[in-house]
């Protein structure tokens, strides 16, 4: 059942790769010892000591029924090893449709958790304030502007149109949806739980809460703690990890034991995001690259695109770090869309972009670098990695990552969703895996 050396007392369950290295990572600047698995862990796995298990999954993007029988098992695993509190990882920009997945996820759980003996309001908090993501009044701003505003209503997948929390997961769950304004979470988490308790009276099975600056997280966290099950981003492990260090369950960790032995050789980066950051990064990797673009349609269209990718590195590779690139601006993707659907054009993409990761991989490259959610997802799949140690941060919410646990060589990987990192970021990732 995967073996790991300690009680953990956090277990959180990620609906995407990046996401989960992004919570990973928040839970180790905090100061739990945090161990990222793929997937529900092997009965044979070994797994160093954690507080905190962050099992992740690819399922934000999947159908709903499909996501609920992905997050299921992984609870259960959690549990088995005597979780305190579970936290469902969700995008901080809520990533999701009107059908799902982060409500009738949240259902399963939350009637699981019902079934055990808990159940109960389950708090909602996708703020990350260092990220400049924030909620006032229930909507989710990034940056400056409302979600409906920002890039994300472009979003390939999960188009977001509707700022309004509350409004967005009454549409995908069938619990009653409230909120826990500012105004209470400003006066600290009793007034939170009593804002909680009087909703769950009124018949709330779940409740938005607000939180615009970096000092709520830890109001958050602590009300939170009362509770069985969360929903929620990064800013709310935080939360939830300074309340345990503060109530005495975890002893926070000391110096970092990250000391890898370098691996050296080629190194190489795929992206596959399309977000502006990603945009940006990639057409500032030539100062640091060797750069090629795929064309996103032949791509998709079979493994020749795929196969002229790797020989064209396998070429350079001991000429340095080479990038390789299918991200491309809305209007190419939509136009890939078009021709091949917009669920089945991002498989194909992804799957393309996992194949040439599988190359590089035979062809030696230790040190990968990924821009994606869904790419990350695919390419780690495709290279069949078990669980990552966690290492130190290359920017908000992206940490290096170091294969653990399983029977392939030994990789450091960087797994970096679209929005993420600065505009030199894949230099800045490169500095930090030896």
């Amino acid at each position: 059942m995967g073996r790991i050396a300690n009680r953990v007392v956090l277990g959180c369950i990620g609906d995407d790769y990046t996401g989960s290295s992004d919570l990973a990572n928040a839970l180790t600047r905090a100061g739990l010892r945090t161990v990222q698995t793929i997937g529900v862990p092997a009965d044979d796995l070994e797994l160093p000591a954690a507080d905190a298990v962050v099992v992740a999954l690819k399922s934000r993007s999947i159908p709903a029924q499909e996501a609920v029988a992905m997050a299921r098992p992984a609870r259960a695993w959690l549990k088995a090893r005597g979780v305190r509190h579970i936290m469902f990882k969700v995008c901080s920009t809520f990533d999701s449709t009107d059908k799902g997945n982060i409500g009738p996820v949240m259902d399963a759980l939350r009637d699981d958790e019902t079934a055990d003996g808990g159940g109960g309001l389950v708090l909602v908090n996708c703020a990350f304030p260092e990220n400049r993501r924030t909620i006032y009044f229930g909507n989710l701003f990034v940056g400056d502007v409302p979600l409906n505003e920002s890039s994300m209503k472009d979003h390939p997948l999960n188009p977001m149109h509707d700022a309004d929390l509350v409004r967005v997961l009454g549409r995908q769950s069938r619990a009653r949806i409230g909120l826990v304004p500012l105004s209470d979470v400003d006066r600290g988490a009793d007034a939170i739980r009593g804002r909680m308790r009087a909703l769950a009276a009124q018949g709330y099975g779940a409740a938005v809460i607000d939180s615009v600056f970096d000092r709520d997280l830890a109001a958050v966290g602590r009300a939170a703690l009362d509770t069985a099950l969360t929903v929620g981003a990064s800013g709310l492990g935080i939360g939830l990890a300074r309340a345990l260090i503060e109530d005495g369950s975890v002893e926070p960790a000391g110096s970092s034991d990250w000391n890898p032995a370098p691996l050296g050789g080629p190194i190489a980066a795929l992206s596959g995001s399309c977000s502006a950051a990603t945009l940006e990064q990639v057409a500032r990797a030539g100062r640091w690259a060797q750069v090629l673009r795929l064309d996103a349609q032949a791509l998709a269209a079979g493994p020749e695109e795929a196969r002229r990718a790797i020989a064209w590195a396998l070429a350079r590779l001991d000429g340095g770090p080479v990038l390789i690139a299918s991200s491309a601006p809305p209007g190419e993707v939509q136009a890939l869309q078009a021709r091949f659907g917009r669920e089945a054009g991002g498989r194909a993409i992804e799957d393309g972009l996992a194949a040439i990761a599988q190359g590089l991989v035979e062809a030696g490259v230790r040190r990968l670098i990924v821009a994606g959610g869904e790419t990350s997802g695919a390419v780690v799949d495709q290279l069949g990695l078990a669980a990552f140690a966690i290492g130190p941060e290359i920017a908000p919410g992206v940490p290096v990552l170091r294969t653990v646990g399983g029977r392939g060589p030994q990789m450091m990987l960087a797994l970096k969703s679209g929005n993420f990192g600065g505009p030199d970021f894949f230099a800045d990732a490169a500095k930090l895996m030896p």
